[in-house]
């Protein structure tokens, strides 16, 4: 068989996927021509795409019930024209051009001596038909538009913590020393989640954060969002009032938007949210959405005034409090800063039962690619949450949750943690300084005892809009104020940029700095 050959040791090719070809036996075409023409119409049609192996001759000719040689002529002739190429120890693989595109001269052909274009080497793009969609999923499509990029991330975009930072050796080794003990369940999976991880973060968050639970009231979920939106199909009807902070975390809104909550949106100040306003809006909401430890994006701290003020109020209108834990872990001065749901438990009365659901993530402290998160809920709904749960996605990957029991159960985890949170310490003392030094006069940044990213105060005048746009012009990366908000910024209080330094290193944080200054220069003038 003609084409490169591999050096070194030679390898037996894995099998490829099977190959659908529609054989005629009434039909006074050959049984090898009709092999060519099934394989040669999946290559022209895409089913078949450039690089993709064939299955073997005596593979296919089992699969099609006939004799080898017919298979191996069609092959034959498929190579001879040029359709795919072999490859000693790998296989037969279709040809990254095919002899038709030779036969057909672009319309937007390149000049004589100009290269030719990358995507005419690729399959043309194929135009989808338009889908009318109903008001629901219009809406879905379009709020996932605007929840950003999935492309490689440039400072500062949020959300992106420190990848690099990641332990990814001694995650392969917990992997690796699973498979070896035989530790992998490959079945399905508990509702709730695996028990040894379950019980390890009831340890965790009652010596972190001041959670009172048992491992029976931990639900592992694939992240924050799942989380929000099991809480929103199990616990809200359709037009149910939910106070959300203004402004406030973008993702939770869509989620609620979805179940058909009616947003009421609360204010936010210094003392965080402001529960008198959310009473005189909505008295008889169904649930308030809070991030009390470190309110997202502004950053403010829920004051205990607040934090008690809220829980009369979850108590009085029989409504539930969704605290959202997303970066307590980081918190660069001071002691941390007990939760509200430890305070709900610590506090209730006789009679009173728990209101308050809390959500925590390891997006943020290991990585977003793992999907794991946990949900905390009273007692009394536990076994609803698992049922709805049931019915939904059944449980979360069992391999990853039981390496993280391990990660946890360990110590990893809490070095981990430590060692991060000093190098987030660094790299926003970073940020200020470069910050100090190239956008004085342009952008106003403070330093924040805790969190990921900060807010930067436009001067007087300058659009939000504009200077997102700018930034991304000199491939900048930064969120506008406004984008949180759920009601208009009121005039002339000045515009915010939100800039995360967690996720780059000092060099990136500096060369962002010095390009966000150009851009903000450009609005200047």
């Amino acid at each position: 068989m003609s084409g490169p050959i591999n050096s070194g040791k030679r390898r037996r090719a894995a099998d490829a996927p099977a190959v659908l070809v529609d054989l005629d036996a009434t039909s006074d075409r050959p049984l090898h021509r009709q092999v060519y023409d099934g394989l040669r119409d999946a290559i022209l049609a895409g089913r078949l795409a450039a690089g993709a192996r064939l299955p073997s001759t005596r593979a296919l000719a089992r699969d099609l019930g006939v004799a080898r040689n017919t298979v191996t002529l069609a092959f034959e002739q498929l190579r001879t024209e040029g359709y795919v190429i072999g490859y000693r120890g790998g296989g037969t693989r279709v040809r990254n051009t095919t002899p038709d595109a030779l036969l057909h001269v672009s319309r937007n052909a390149p000049a004589r001596g100009q290269a030719e274009p990358l995507r005419s080497r690729s399959k043309p793009a194929i135009k989808l038909p338009r889908v009318r969609l109903p008001a629901r999923g219009a809406a879905l499509v379009a709020a996932g538009k605007d929840l950003g990029e999935t492309s490689a991330a440039r400072a500062f975009r949020l959300g992106v913590p420190a990848l690099d930072a990641f332990p990814a050796s001694l995650w392969a080794r917990l992997v690796a020393r699973r498979w070896r003990r035989g530790k992998v369940d490959l079945g399905e999976g508990h509702a709730a989640g695996d028990s040894a991880l379950r019980a390890t973060i009831a340890d965790y968050v009652a010596n972190a954060r001041g959670v009172r639970c048992s491992p029976r009231q931990v639900f592992v979920v694939n992240g924050t969002q799942q989380a929000i939106d099991l809480i929103s199909r199990v616990l809200l009807d359709r037009e149910d009032d939910v106070w959300v902070e203004d402004p406030g975390y973008l993702h939770v809104r869509i989620a609620l938007r979805d179940a058909g909550a009616r947003l009421i949106p609360v204010p936010v100040d210094e003392e965080g949210l402001d529960v008198a306003a959310g009473e005189r809006a909505s008295p008889r909401a169904r649930l308030a959405y809070v991030t009390p430890s470190h309110q997202f994006p502004l950053g403010p701290v829920m004051s205990a005034p607040r934090r008690l003020a809220l829980l009369a109020w979850a108590r009085r209108a029989k409504a539930w409090v969704l605290e959202d834990d997303y970066d307590s872990e980081f918190r660069y001065s001071g002691r941390p800063l007990p939760c509200l749901q430890g305070l709900d438990i610590e506090r209730r009365g006789p009679g009173d039962e728990p209101c308050v659901l809390y959500v925590g993530t390891f997006s943020k402290t290991l990585a977003p690619g793992f999907r794991l998160g946990y949900l905390i809920l009273p007692d009394a709904l536990v076994e609803v949450f698992r049922d709805a749960r049931a019915a939904l996605d059944r449980f979360a990957p069992t391999l990853e949750q039981g390496v993280l029991a391990d990660f946890i159960g360990e110590g990893h985890y809490a070095r981990h943690v430590r060692r991060v949170r000093a190098l987030y310490a660094e790299r926003q003392e970073t940020l200020i300084a470069s910050a100090t030094s190239e956008l004085n006069g342009l952008l106003k940044l403070t330093p924040d005892a805790a969190g990921l990213h900060l807010v930067g105060w436009l001067r007087d005048g300058v659009s939000e809009v504009d200077a997102v746009r700018a930034a991304a012009a000199e491939g900048v990366e930064v969120s506008p104020l406004s984008r949180y908000r759920l009601t208009p910024q009121v005039a002339p209080a000045p515009g915010g940029l939100l800039l995360n330094y967690a996720g780059f290193d000092e060099r990136a944080i500096r060369v962002g700095v010095r390009a966000l200054r150009h851009a903000l220069e450009v609005r200047r003038d």
